[in-house]
């Protein structure tokens, strides 16, 4: 399975963020910029997800390695985000509310 850290997330801005977490979750606090798509729900929105490589971030990685391993079994282009978003917040990013 793919991943990088948070750090190396910050450093390529341009990458789509795929959140993985609950609605409830996502409201709380995110990466600026990702996309919600909870992992409960994911495989009915398949179709949402960006063309080409992208990011799945959770809260602190389990999830998101879950649905990177299963998205990567499908071909798709899917990179783990070490940490998750508490990770982000805990090294100082921005987050959107």
């Amino acid at each position: 399975m793919q991943s990088i850290t948070v750090h190396q997330l910050r450093e390529n801005p341009g990458t789509p963020v795929i959140d993985v977490r609950e609605t409830w979750e996502f409201e709380g606090g995110r990466v600026p910029g990702a996309v919600n798509l909870p992992m409960s729900t994911l495989g009915e929105h398949l179709d949402e997800l960006p063309d080409g490589a992208f990011a799945v971030i959770c809260k602190v990685g389990g999830r998101s390695g879950r649905v990177v391993e299963a998205l990567a079994a499908r071909g798709y282009e899917a990179t783990n985000v070490e940490g998750g978003t508490d990770e982000w917040i805990a090294a100082g990013y921005p987050v959107e509310a």
